[in-house]
């Protein structure tokens, strides 16, 4: 008897260290045929983690394991010349996603992780910049076709307080947001290319446990890099 639990015991420690730390729960609308994936970043190349044919059925599972929360990918293949790809910012548990296939990226509704809810916030925040940022790009190439010099400078001179306020406001974000490991890919993904300092005073706000994360040690790695570059300059 004593033997049978043990080994129910060893059994379902077994079937329990199997489990997905990752599961995501995907419904489409509309769709009926295609292929989906699930994909992240490692080693700066997109890898598939998981995979689904689809055939008649809009709900279903996809699975990963995790070790810190991070940006995954939900690739659809509807059988054409181009792939859709929604992103999101996942944790260990379920993240629910929920979208049509007319609009599979637009129409996206995500519930999961904190940091998922954290970098939407952001993303509502800084997407009056960006929108800015398109209009200007477009002001410019009409500028350039009438070889307007004048208005050519002032939109340059818009782009570059446009830009620096995209800087700042990050860096303020991520500060706020220190206990988020939204606060390191940001740094990573949309100010890289900002001065050392402000990535330096991101990265001496982040807590233990975001430092130790993905994102956290990935934004040390870049930081050291940098640094040792400038003084081989």
């Amino acid at each position: 008897m004593k033997r049978l639990s043990l080994l129910t015991l060893l059994i379902l420690t077994v079937s329990c260290a199997k489990q997905p730390e990752l599961t995501v729960k995907t419904n489409i609308k509309g769709l009926k045929k295609g292929t989906v994936y699930l994909k992240k970043v490692k080693d700066t190349a997109l890898i598939t983690v998981d995979s689904i044919q689809i055939n008649g059925n809009a709900e279903f599972e996809l699975h990963s394991d995790l070790e810190s929360p991070e940006v995954f990918y939900l690739f659809l293949n509807k059988n054409t010349n181009e792939d859709d790809a929604i992103a999101f910012f996942a944790d260990k548990g379920i993240t629910e996603i929920n979208t049509t296939l007319k609009n599979f990226v637009f129409d996206a509704k995500i519930k999961g992780s904190v940091q998922q809810a954290k970098w939407e916030e952001y993303q509502k925040m800084i997407s009056k910049l960006n929108s800015r940022n398109l209009d200007l790009i477009k002001e410019k190439f009409e500028a350039q076709m009438e070889s307007d010099t004048s208005k050519i400078s002032a939109i340059d001179n818009e782009y570059n307080g446009l830009l620096k306020r995209k800087y700042l406001f990050t860096v303020n974000f991520a500060i706020n947001n220190k206990d988020s490991e939204v606060s390191p890919y940001l740094a990573l993904t949309e100010i890289y290319n900002a001065r050392i300092n402000f990535l330096d005073t991101i990265n001496n706000s982040l807590t233990p446990k975001v430092k130790a994360s993905k994102y956290g040690k990935q934004l040390q790695d870049f930081i050291d890099e940098i640094k040792e570059a400038d003084k081989n300059n």
